[in-house]
């Protein structure tokens, strides 16, 4: 494949592409109910099956997979207290494993959800893809860059068959996000000069170690700490704050990426091996520039905003609190906060019985794109061109049927800028 940065440089926004009014039901094979199976069910898989369960009436729940039995137990317990009656989900449809995937996508679902830790998420989405499954795939989807090369090749191909591709960068599915991005797209604050994102709060949650628990199971359970699972925060979590900034710079790329980062307030000996903190600065030639600052520190002040300059206003949006333009042309959002998670499935089922086509596949790969350079300009502490990230080897871990219970934990050394070479 050709990775230039023009073979990257696509439109923003939701792609829906209208159809003839033919059903999808007829075009794809989709009888009227759609069975549904989730691939990972931790917490936002277990939000995301039952967000998909209430976009549409037709919607079953036929198959669940997790490398952990436990955890299918419990998201079968809340789907059932939601809806037992649309939940069919017997034990010979309980898959678990590092497997499971297949064995799921393989069991008649119409549409997979992709939810398990994102170092699976190249070949859970090749598979699915290839099995011509409609899918909803969590961000990020890659946590190096040949793995992100693979999800490009598979989001080709989900364009040449038509399914249905819908991504876990919930900003994008935001009502007062949606308006915003219209004004700004209309012209109402100029042309943009600089976008600032913050994305500031305190460590994730932390599973407490059993007896019974090897070191390699006890990093899968905390996976968002360790490079092999997560790569770090800001491909991981703050990642949402980095597409907002894509999608104002229109799903255009950076001339090149600077950044530093560290770890300040999580001990070296204790918590995986990832920062606590990134500031990254994105260079779009001609002066334009895109800002980043995350973090990762208890007892700090949260944070969650997005500020645009362009050259006739200016965009301060602060997550579910206030989304305005100030300007010639001001505006001040008074409507209703949908729920965006849910948005993302209603959207989702919409398209497939509905006769219509979304596929969120360049930019879900150009944010993820865009998390991983700041991450190894951060560790490397160099300037990192476009030519430069793409050509990089670095591999973070084994693909899926590599994994196994024997397997050794994730010892990958904290990066030390200066140090770390650029791989």
């Amino acid at each position: 494949m050709n990775f230039s940065r023009r073979h990257f440089i696509k439109s923003s926004g939701i792609a829906l592409g209208s159809l003839p009014f033919i059903s999808l039901a007829d075009q794809f094979g989709v009888s009227k109910t759609i069975k549904v199976g989730l691939v990972g069910c931790g917490g936002r898989g277990t939000g995301a099956v039952v967000q998909a369960l209430a976009a549409d009436s037709n919607v079953v729940v036929t198959a669940l997979a997790d490398a952990f039995q436990d955890q299918i137990d419990q998201t079968l317990l809340i789907l059932n207290k939601k809806d037992a009656q649309r939940t069919d989900v017997p034990k010979e449809r309980q898959f678990v494993g590092f497997d499971g995937y297949r064995a799921l996508i393989d069991s008649g679902v119409d549409v997979v959800l992709l939810c398990s830790p994102p170092n699976f998420r190249p070949d859970h989405l090749a598979y699915a893809v290839e099995a011509g499954k409609h899918i909803f795939c969590e961000k990020p989807v890659a946590v190096d860059i040949p793995g992100l090369k693979r999800v490009m090749e598979s989001v080709r191909i989900a364009k040449e068959k038509k399914l249905n591709l819908v991504s876990g960068f919930c900003f994008r599915y935001s009502t007062p996000n949606r308006e915003i991005m219209q004004r700004v797209q209309n012209g109402d604050i100029g042309e943009v000069k600089s976008v600032t994102t913050f994305r500031y709060g305190g460590e994730l949650t932390l599973k407490e170690r059993k007896n019974t628990w090897t070191d390699f199971e006890y990093q899968l359970r905390n996976w968002y700490y360790f490079q092999r699972y997560a790569s770090d925060l800001i491909v991981e979590q703050s990642i949402h704050s980095v597409d907002y900034m894509n999608w104002i710079m229109g799903n255009k790329l950076p001339k090149s990426v600077s950044a530093t980062g560290g770890r300040q307030s999580r001990s070296w000996e204790l918590l995986g091996n990832t920062y606590d903190h990134f500031a990254v600065e994105y260079d779009y030639g001609d002066g334009v520039k895109g800002m980043h600052f995350s973090r990762q520190q208890n007892g700090t002040e949260s944070r969650n905003s997005v500020e645009v300059n362009g050259t006739k206003g200016f965009v301060d949006v602060n997550i579910m609190k206030n989304y305005n333009i100030h300007g010639d042309k001001a505006f001040e959002y008074g409507g209703k906060i949908n729920n965006m998670y849910q948005t993302q499935h209603d959207e989702l089922m919409a398209a497939i019985s509905g006769g219509k086509l979304v596929n969120d596949g360049d930019f879900m790969v150009n944010s993820t794109l865009l998390a991983i350079w700041g991450k190894l300009a951060a560790y490397t502490g160099k300037r990192l061109s476009y030519e430069q990230i793409m050509a990089s080897t670095e591999e973070l871990g084994p693909h899926s049927e590599g994994y196994n219970w024997s397997m050794s934990p994730d010892v990958t050394p904290i990066a030390q800028p200066g140090f770390k070479p650029f791989v």
